[in-house]
């Protein structure tokens, strides 16, 4: 008798214990297969150290890797609680093209009604973007920066070929900076959304598990 193969697990990797809060209080189930919710710790060596570690484990060895939390908006007009999903991610070590970036618009549309998404490329830092640095970022063409996700695809790739992609949150915006008065009003917002978006992901998920035709 044949068997079917067991489904292929899904790693999501946030950097901060209030990103993996949000997500696990939205978890209703619902993926195509095991899922993991690992919390990296900030920055981008974080990042790259407990990707790879996770990955190493025989039972992730195939998983898929979706980058998500919190982000810098670049762009005029970006607001706190805006979602971005990546068509790629970039860093000084190289860029890493994102898997199934329509359907999770798509499927983030469904899902969080109302708010904005944002497409294009993110890109890392190893510290928090201020001021004239934002400006100099999305004149590289970037739309959002963040600290994890370039680190978290590109190791991910490295350790095996495999569907990535990356969905942050906006909280922090040219004119929403986190100096500002108003900061803890986009927090609560930012993270109200991502606690929303996990249905987003499991379909992602599941779409990939999907025979091609």
């Amino acid at each position: 008798m044949s068997t079917q193969p067991a489904p292929a697990p899904l790693l999501i990797a946030c950097a901060l214990g209030i990103e993996q809060s949000a997500l696990r209080a939205g978890d209703r189930g619902g993926a195509g297969g095991p899922v993991t919710v690992l919390r990296t710790g900030m920055g981008p060596a974080a990042a790259e150290r407990s990707v790879t570690r996770m990955l190493a484990d025989p039972a992730l060895r195939d998983a898929a890797v979706l980058a998500t939390g919190f982000c810098a908006g670049l762009a005029p007009g970006m607001h706190p609680g805006d979602l971005v999903v990546a068509e790629e991610t970039r860093d000084p070590r190289g860029t890493t093209a994102c898997v199934g970036t329509d359907l999770l618009v798509k499927e983030l549309a469904r899902t969080v009604p109302g708010r904005t998404v944002h497409t294009g490329p993110l890109t890392g830092s190893d510290h928090v973007v201020r001021g004239h640095e934002r400006s100099d970022l999305l004149a590289t063409g970037a739309i959002a920066t963040d600290m994890e996700s370039a680190a978290t695809l590109l190791s991910a790739v490295r350790a095996g070929e495999r569907p990535v992609a990356a969905v942050r949150v906006v909280v922090d915006a040219p004119e929403h900076e986190l100096v500002r008065i108003g900061t803890v009003r986009g927090g609560i917002s930012a993270f109200r959304v991502l606690r929303s978006v996990l249905p987003a992901f499991f379909e992602w998920h599941r779409s990939l598990l999907l025979p091609r035709r």
